[in-house]
């Protein structure tokens, strides 16, 4: 049957800004969605509150609104509009209860809007804990022991009934917020207490805990008919008790029996069609007991597209929001078509030729005081995705994506070989779990202990083992006797040219002439959905080491973009957004565009943003051997953040053409002995400063500069390692501390200008007229991270004197670093004077803000000035919007009820939002400015 042809006009709701548990995941599902509602010649209407997303980019919907999550928003839209439907799905649990508060409310009913792509009855059943309790056991499907409680006598008899050990889940929340396990009665009466306050229904389900049982998931869509296709099952490396956002993932299932998989699948679709009558996506959460029999208990199943569907969709090329968004319209999906083949339907079950590994990236290191240890409450802030033909090489891959200073798993020499602490690590898992099962045994801890602490398959501590073994071999030799075979085994288990060279005792660049005269070359894979069976007509790229390349080179003129890699605090999801919009520039332009990147959440990593996607490491070794098969005419490295700014010094080296700012001028903005002298020639002025490489120096340089000193790490993002000091203890604490986590790096002082106002400007420039795209004024006094500041676009009160000093050092410094493309200036202000703090000539996390907030494409124009396209004398402006834009801070503090919350220079925000004002009589903004103005004499 075709689609339902009384819908015409949809509202998809959006899921707001990023938080941990819900994170640029659903600006892809939701970007998706909109673009194919939009082919179907639907009118789509799109709110969201934050300005950092594609999703909320003209491009992308028919009409954009950038409002608060709330009822009345959504009141305010289906008063202009005549909405048909709304799609609630795509916004993760965020649109949901939207959704349910406004059914509550009566809104949809009074409007005449259906909610298609789920129903409320099937968000209730899942929602409500005992409800989906009932429904399981009717329908067969077994369950651990559970029950709700409402009242901390209620749970305290569900504990005594159970016994220990428990798990506590408050109904309602997100990313496992509040949930907990628990093993004695002290600890379960404040885990009962809090799970009680922070469901928004008061009521917590109580489970016997399965811990040690394995998990996994299954990614489901449904059509009008019942048709119902399993996309993906993943496989969660970690056990039972690691909340799935915190735990390696591995598709398709590494150590599930086919018996058990039919019977998981078979359960996974009766489930879905229990919970109501909807046509959409799923996700479906079982766990396994650890032993022959296999016996399959049900956790819960999501009616939405879930934080896993974005990685079920990279992870098989099945673009799980795009066909979901049009069963939710009527289609059934005998009628579409694989969105990768064009020929075959998209009622069809993917199969893998290859393995992907999911592994989450935390920052913990952001928030002091923090329990560090994982469980059923999600604590990473973003994650990295690597493909291989084997799980070694995958694993291998994903290590070398998450940029945190190691080469891949093992043979860097930073093994942990302290048995006491690697035994401690593997029982009270966190972040670095992974490296420490391998350093136990590399040291030759007993399998038998190490499954006993972890409750990790030994299937995969045997991969593991496999490639402790195979380094033992490579050590035996040189870089002069390495045979062939041993080579070619190293690289298809996925080891960098840097691992082999730490085995080899030699350089990273003698490997690599080594493996390319024995012919140990890079090839690409297409991901297809169907294993090589037909032909796949988008070109989404892995690498590998085998024989076949079916990556083919065209004779078009091409450009390379950098993606930004993992999200985490400090560069999320807005340098995806300019990695996106400079791919749109170059397109248009004419530019055959490749995509590198390793996030599996993104926009740009969609299989059809660029001409080519190559799923790799945003990593030296794959980046020049992408460069070396394209030959591209330059490489976009601004846009992409810190991730792809690292890379500027070695593309320069090797002779690449960087599009736009050279690497030289990106480099001098960093070194802030020549930054300053530039500052001087220009007469602009700038604290007092200076750059040491010891505590030794930094103290001597504190009595020329005075106190306060700001102190920080060179060629950081997001403040990383920022602090603001006082004496001369804080300072030789704080450095010391800098270099033991970053050696090597230099350490710049600044003379802190106490009380001073802080403000930043954006521009563009074309290397001869800048154009300052706008000047947004911070709230808070300086010393608050720029990121975690509450700020106003336009200034709200600085005078004609200050701005006019912005505007002048702005252009000054553009000119003078010679940049082409984006550049991004901060400032102080005292006493009507203007200092720079510092310039970084490339894409700033408040870009796509301010596009945002004036209704322009700046990065696409950016992009274009790049690629030497467009001057900016080819660009219409339009005038800055009536009233204000507030760029609103928004953190994760809930993950960690105990950590300091205090803010200051180093940035702990996770997301943003966006608010607008028509003048400073608004009672927000003089809520907000009586709160944080005086925030730091407070």
């Amino acid at each position: 049957m075709p689609r339902d042809k009384s819908i015409r006009s949809i509202l998809i709701i959006g899921s707001g800004p990023i938080v941990i548990g819900q994170a640029c995941e659903f600006d892809y599902s939701g970007s998706q969605a909109a673009r194919s509602l939009r082919e179907e010649g639907i009118e789509v209407t799109l709110i969201n509150s934050n300005p950092a997303t594609i999703m909320t980019d003209p491009v992308m919907a028919d009409n954009v609104y950038l409002k608060p999550l709330e009822p009345e928003s959504i009141v305010e839209i289906l008063e202009k509009h005549n909405i048909d439907a709304v799609l609630p799905t795509m916004g993760g649990q965020t649109a949901l209860n939207l959704c349910i508060k406004c059914d509550e409310m009566g809104i949809w009913e009074e409007f005449g809007v259906r909610i298609i792509g789920v129903d409320i009855a099937a968000i209730d059943i899942t929602e409500n804990r005992e409800a989906f309790r009932k429904l399981m056991l009717k329908i067969d499907v077994p369950m651990a022991p559970q029950a709700t409680a409402k009242s901390f006598l209620e749970g305290k008899e569900v504990a005594q009934e159970f016994g220990f050990p428990l798990c506590i889940r408050p109904s309602y929340t997100l990313g496992g917020s509040g949930a907990a396990f628990v093993h004695t009665a002290d600890e379960f009466e404040s885990r009962l207490t809090r799970g009680l306050h922070l469901s928004p229904i008061h009521e917590v389900m109580i489970d016997k805990a399965l811990l040690g049982w394995k998990e996994f998931e299954l990614e489901l869509l449904r059509d009008k008919n019942d048709n119902v296709t399993i996309i993906c099952s993943i496989e969660n490396f970690d056990p039972m008790g690691i909340h799935t956002g915190d735990s390696i993932t591995v598709a398709p299932a590494m150590t599930l029996s086919d018996t058990t998989y039919q019977r998981m699948r078979d359960m996974a679709i009766k489930m879905m069609r229990a919970i109501g009558d909807f046509a959409g996506g799923c996700n479906v959460q079982f766990a396994v007991s650890p032993d022959d029999q296999e016996d399959i208990i049900a956790i819960e199943i999501n009616p939405r597209v879930s934080r896993s569907s974005a990685l079920a969709s990279k992870a098989t090329g099945y673009p799980i929001a795009k066909i979901a968004s049009k069963l939710a319209i009527g289609y059934t999906l005998d009628e579409l078509d694989n969105q990768i083949t064009k020929t075959t339907s998209a009622f069809f079950e993917p199969t893998l030729d290859y393995v992907i590994v999911k592994i989450p990236r935390w920052n913990f290191d952001k928030f002091q005081g923090a329990d560090r240890e994982l469980g059923l409450q999600m604590k990473s802030v973003g994650e990295v995705m690597g493909i291989g033909r084997s799980f070694q090489e995958a694993l291998q891959k994903a290590c070398q994506s998450l940029e945190i200073g190691r080469n891949g798993l093992g043979a860097d020499g930073k093994e942990l070989r302290d048995q006491d602490a690697i035994l401690r690590s593997l029982e009270r898992p966190s972040w670095n779990r992974l490296f420490h099962i391998y350093d136990a045994i590399k040291l030759g801890i007993p399998f038998r202990t190490i499954q006993e602490k972890t409750k990790i398959d030994f299937w995969f501590l045997k991969q593991i083992e496999d490639l402790i073994l195979l380094e033992r071999k490579i050590e035996k030799h040189s870089i002069e006797s390495l045979p062939r075979e041993l080579m070619f085994e190293a690289k298809q288990k996925g080891y960098a040219d840097r691992q082999v060279a730490h085995l080899l005792r030699c350089l990273e660049s003698e490997v690599y002439k080594k493996r390319h005269d024995m012919g140990v070359k890079r090839v690409y894979k297409l991901v297809d959905t169907c294993a090589a069976e037909f032909e796949a007509q988008t070109p989404y790229y892995y690498s590998t080491f085998e024989e076949e390349n079916e990556s083919i080179k065209t004779d078009r003129k091409k450009v390379v973009v950098l993606g930004s890699g993992p999200n985490r605090i400090g560069q999320g999801i807005e340098f995806d957004y300019c990695c996106v919009h400079g791919v749109l520039a170059a397109r248009e332009c004419g530019y055959e565009t490749i995509m590198i990147n390793c996030n599996p959440e993104t926009v740009s990593t969609d299989f059809d943003t660029a001409d080519k996607l190559y799923f790799e490491p945003v990593f030296w070794e794959h980046i020049f051997d992408i460069i070396q098969h394209e030959q591209p005419e330059g490489v976009i490295v601004q846009l992409g953040g810190q991730t792809a700014l690292k890379l500027a010094e070695k593309l320069d080296r090797y002779g690449i053409k960087i599009l736009g700012t050279s690497y030289k001028a990106l480099d001098l903005a960093e070194d802030r002995g020549s930054f300053s002298t530039l500052l001087k020639e220009n007469d602009i002025p700038y604290p007092k400063f200076g750059v040491v490489e010891n505590a030794e120096q930094a103290l001597e340089l504190a009595d020329d500069l005075g106190f306060p000193l700001l102190v920080r790490p060179s060629y950081v993002l997001g403040g990383q390692k920022m602090k603001i000091v006082i004496n001369k203890e804080e300072l030789e604490k704080h450095v010391v501390n800098i270099l033991r986590d970053l050696p090597d790096n230099k350490i710049l002082l600044d003379h802190f200008l106490d009380g001073a106002i802080e403000a930043e400007a954006d521009a563009i420039c074309d290397g001869n007229e800048v154009h300052i795209i706008g000047i947004m004024q911070h709230i808070e006094p300086a010393g608050i991270h720029s990121g975690d500041s509450y700020a106003l676009l336009p200034p709200y009160n600085l005078g004609d004197l200050v701005m006019a000093q912005i505007e002048e050092q702005t252009k000054t410094i553009a000119l003078a670093l010679q940049t082409v493309g984006l550049i991004n200036i901060q400032f102080a202000i005292k006493d009507d004077k203007v200092y720079v703090i510092e310039a970084n000539p490339r894409a700033s996390r408040t870009v796509p803000f301010i596009a945002k907030a004036y209704r322009e494409p700046y990065v696409n124009y950016a992009a274009k000035v790049m690629l030497g396209d467009k001057k900016l004398s080819d660009f219409e402006f339009n005038p800055a919007r009536d009233g204000y834009a507030i760029k609103i801070p928004v953190f994760s503090y809930e993950k960690f009820p105990n950590v300091n919350k205090e803010l200051g220079p180093e940035m702990k925000s996770t997301g943003e939002a966006i608010r607008f004002i028509k003048d400073l009589r608004d009672p927000f903004f003089r809520k907000i400015y009586s709160e944080r103005n005086l925030y730091l004499s407070k």
